[in-house]
């Protein structure tokens, strides 16, 4: 660990000030920067993306391994102007802050990420680099709702307009000025087909998202893209495009000025978008890369042949947890995940939840002890170093609940339910506790600001819940057949009740008083 030391004047992180940089206390590249190589092209550079994969990668690389497998990050959204000017002007270099629950932190500057382009101003660059035959890796974070797909279906949807207006376009080199694509299926798909034509391998589709079967997933809703654009290059792409799953773990919360302030005070590096995160990590990798690969395995990923268990029990456990605490801790005052996680009776409804509704649904995991990894994701959760924020938590639900939440009431269900003893009850409480929260007001007459792509959908439903206290539970999209669950309705109904009466504290307390068995 190096330990951070008050700096006399911080200095503008870049490659000509590294040396400078290292005087703070933080560790800096121990490789030669100009000797790196992009071999990946990442999509969704985010705090995550540079916690977790660019972080392997430094590791790799400090150990004089995978310099031929630097990154590209491409941005694609107007927003991500932001973090090319920050990136662009830092070199791609940015300082990565480990935070322990004990207070100890370390801090690194990552130099893995040699290249970042704005499609929306350097399109042609973004596909020149695609169709580098060096590019061996498209990767992704590009968070559940980048998918385009129906996620009780799996259906892509090919309606969205983005998506629309890319399929209509013509993105061959003849086509003129102007014609190039602006979603992440437009640029992949007219790479593949540029290699394909070019007679270059494909690269491998490499999904980091928070989704079950991602590499599936992907394969699913490119393939579609492609055989929509092209049906001759969505079979090729079917046939020769590889796409495995992966499980990756890491609570990264959102950078803010209070960040970038104590990075310059404690390690007097001025950086423009540092990065925050907890000191556990994990990645489980399938092995199908047949372009090649970095070795990750020697970075600490899990290189496996079947990521399955390993997804479903944090899926299940890890990010359906956080449903748990965002809203119920939100509507309660916490604004923080460790004040919830810290509290003792919001500690056993999570645990409460794992354990009898999460844990029954999964499959033996190779190598893990369970009841373990429950105890360390509440440590996890009560890290107030980090002070990951329930509103981050609490985002875009119409795309988490669905893909985390509502398999393990289906499963649950399926299997028999209470009378095979399979409760839904705290699943129900979960999902109860998102539409009161989505009602736009908490419990001290506040206004919520809902973030989600979804939500005046979302909204006018839980708006129309005190005339029909099962509206919210209408929208097939998101939870399919749940309301024709007389089970699932029933815990459902009495604890929406019971947050909008007495709210989320009294509910929990009321759980609790009833053995976790429910309200009903």
């Amino acid at each position: 660990m190096n330990e951070p030391r008050a700096a006399h004047s911080a200095v503008d992180l870049s490659l000509r000030t590294l040396d400078a940089a290292s005087t703070g206390g933080a560790q800096v590249p121990g490789y030669d920067l100009s000797a790196r190589r992009v071999g990946i092209v990442h999509f969704g550079v985010g705090g995550f993306h540079r916690a977790h994969q660019a972080l392997y990668l430094d590791r790799l690389m400090n150990g004089g391994l995978a310099l031929d497998w630097a990154i590209c990050g491409v941005g694609l959204m107007p927003h991500d102007a932001a973090m090319r000017d920050a990136l662009t002007a830092q070199d791609g270099l940015y300082t990565l802050v480990e935070k322990s629950p004990d207070g100890r932190r370390d801090a690194r500057v990552v130099g893995s990420l040699a290249e970042y382009l704005f499609a929306p101003d350097q399109p042609e660059a973004v596909l020149a680099r695609l169709t580098d035959p060096a590019v061996r890796i498209v990767s992704l974070t590009v968070t559940e709702g980048g998918y385009n797909y129906n996620p009780r279906t799996g259906e892509f949807l090919a309606e969205t307009p983005a998506v629309a207006a890319d399929l209509a376009a013509d993105f061959t080199a003849d086509s003129g000025a102007g014609a190039f694509p602006t979603t992440t299926f437009g640029y992949i798909t007219e790479a593949l087909r540029r290699r394909r034509a070019a007679g270059t391998a494909p690269f491998t589709v490499m999904s980091c998202d928070n989704i079950q079967g991602n590499g599936h997933l992907a394969r699913t809703v490119f393939t579609a893209f492609a055989e929509l654009k092209d049906p001759d290059l969505g079979a090729w792409i079917g046939e020769h495009v590889a796409f495995p799953n992966s499980m990756v773990d890491r609570i990264t919360p959102v950078t803010t000025d209070a960040d970038r302030a104590a990075v310059e005070a404690e390690y007097g590096i001025a950086d423009r978008w540092p990065v925050v995160c907890e000191d556990y990590i994990q990645w489980v990798l399938e092995d199908d890369f047949p372009a090649g690969r970095p070795p990750f395995e020697e970075a600490g990923v899990q290189v496996v042949d079947d990521v399955e268990p390993y997804e479903l029990m944090k899926l299940r456990l890890l990010n359906a947890t956080h449903q748990a605490m965002a809203y119920t801790g939100y509507l309660a005052g916490y604004r923080y995940a460790h004040e919830a996680a810290q509290d003792p009776l919001f500690a056993e409804f999570f645990a409460q939840y794992m354990r009898r509704e999460a844990e029954p649904t999964l499959k033996p995991v190779p190598g893990i002890d369970l009841a373990a990894y429950q105890a360390k994701l509440l440590e996890r959760f009560s890290n107030e170093q980090v002070r990951d924020t329930l509103a981050r938590l609490c985002a875009e639900s119409s795309d988490r609940i669905p893909t985390w939440l509502v398999p393990v009431i289906v499963q649950n269900l399926h299997d028999g339910g209470a009378s095979a003893g399979r409760s839904v009850a705290l699943s129900a409480a979960i999902v109860a506790s998102w539409a009161r929260y989505a009602e736009g007001v908490d419990e001290a007459a506040a206004p919520i600001d809902v973030v989600d792509r979804l939500k005046d959908r979302v909204m006018a439903a839980a708006a129309r819940q005190d005339d029909d206290e099962l509206a919210f539970l209408r929208d097939a999209e998101l939870f399919g057949e749940l309301v024709e669950s007389e089970e699932f309705a029933r815990h459902y109904a009495a604890a929406l009740r019971s947050f909008k009466t007495v709210g989320s504290r009294a509910t929990l307390e009321a759980l609790r008083d009833s053995g976790w068995t429910g309200l009903a």
